[in-house]
């Protein structure tokens, strides 16, 4: 008995050393990986119900970028729709060699850089060059998909910017600029295809 409990425990030991494992950051060689910036084309809104949700498109949108975080929500309306917060990285924001001089968070649906001085980029090229964008899965699949993904990973997503509105009169509105901050700066993505390279 003492036997097969210790190889079970070995066994565990094992599997939980993997999972750790495949949660580890993803570390790459100094240079930019992804030098494209996200496409954005501007629609006529035009909008679909998601449960109790009215989705309004507002501009096809297609990233390929590096993760630099991730956050998962449970509570609240947003966390309804959107389960996960995704700090997205391109440009000088995806180079190994400048992301090791910054520390990336999230939380309560805003990201956050901090850095010693000197600062290895303006704050201008962090705002530029990354995002907090919040995640709307079209389907289960890809809402697992995302919930799987590690820092590190360079990913491609395309879908929508989109605008949220409820009967109740809550609203949630998207950034159209990759190049604005604070309140309301976060882009909500509808996320319709999602790969990693």
């Amino acid at each position: 008995m003492a036997r097969w409990l210790f190889i079970l425990s070995i066994l565990a030991l094992g599997i939980l050393l993997v999972r750790d494992r495949d949660n580890q950051p993803i570390e790459h060689s100094p240079g930019v990986l992804v030098a494209e910036k996200p496409v954005q084309v501007n629609l006529q809104p035009s909008g679909f119900m998601l449960d109790e949700y009215h989705i309004t498109r507002r501009a096809r949108f297609e990233i390929r970028a590096r993760v630099l975080s991730s956050e998962s929500y449970y509570l609240n309306r947003e966390a309804d729709l959107s389960p996960l917060d995704l700090a997205l990285g391109w440009g000088v924001m995806s180079d190994q060699a400048v992301l090791d001089r910054i520390e990336v968070s999230q939380g309560n649906r805003w990201y956050y850089t901090r850095y010693e001085m000197p600062p290895p980029l303006s704050d201008e090229q962090i705002i530029s060059n990354s995002g907090n964008m919040h995640m709307i899965p079209a389907t289960g699949d890809i809402g697992k998909s995302l919930q799987e993904l590690r820092i590190g990973d360079i990913i491609f997503l395309s879908g929508y910017l989109v605008d949220v509105d409820h009967d109740s009169g809550w609203h949630w509105r998207t950034s159209m600029s990759r190049e604005d901050t604070g309140g309301g700066a976060c882009e909500i993505v509808y996320v319709e295809s999602l790969a990693v390279d």
